[in-house]
């Protein structure tokens, strides 16, 4: 078990720039690093969803169905491992059970929680991921939502005030970059973090 981490989910953030993305925030059982991915609107929503257990939509969503079925046919999912990372992108592998046989699939690491919580199995990372990807807990808080973001105290040129973030980030210093992750840690804006860290790492 010590080339992986056993993950929490903390928690989602939003952020309206630039699509309405969702930050998940998992946390470390251990040592309580963060870490942050970016995903989409239907998967966090999906994921609110299996967080609280009483409400249960008017027709199952499509990780609903995914897991009826997976009983339906004996399948167990024992556990979801988030095992690469790449060029920004997470890359994460379900591992299941039948008649005693274990297998493996990949999976988008937002479809592959989902089915976790809904399946109330264990969630890992590998720790080459944590290494290049997570917060240590002095540099992030829990929040459940975001927070008004106060721009007159913002640096000048700062992504959060440029449409074109990607643009911005890629265009930026590293140190510059280190103060807005600092900056971005400090307003509890997770997706705008992972995306700097994300830029950092490409460097």
């Amino acid at each position: 078990m010590g080339d992986r981490v056993r993950l929490h989910v903390k928690g989602l953030t939003y952020s309206e720039r630039p699509t309405g993305a969702y930050a998940l925030l998992l946390e470390s059982e251990t040592d309580k690093r963060k870490l942050p991915i970016v995903i989409g609107a239907f998967e966090a929503q999906s994921i609110a969803i299996a967080l609280d257990k009483m409400t249960r939509p008017p027709r199952p969503m499509t990780h609903d169905l995914f897991a009826t079925v997976m009983e339906a046919h004996q399948i167990d999912l024992k556990e979801v491992v988030i095992q690469d990372l790449q060029d920004g992108v997470f890359f994460a592998q379900l591992v299941f059970e039948r008649d005693g046989e274990a297998r493996t699939t990949d999976a988008r690491p937002s479809d592959a929680i989902a089915l976790a919580l809904r399946a109330d199995c264990p969630i890992y990372a590998s720790q080459s991921v944590m290494e290049k990807a997570s917060l240590a807990e002095s540099e992030a808080k829990v929040a459940s939502v975001q927070p008004e973001l106060n721009e007159d105290e913002l640096p000048d040129g700062d992504p959060l005030e440029t449409p074109e973030t990607a643009l911005a980030l890629s265009k930026a210093s590293t140190d510059t970059l280190n103060e807005w992750l600092d900056r971005a840690l400090e307003q509890e804006d997770y997706e705008l973090a992972a995306r700097i860290r994300d830029e950092l790492n490409k460097r």
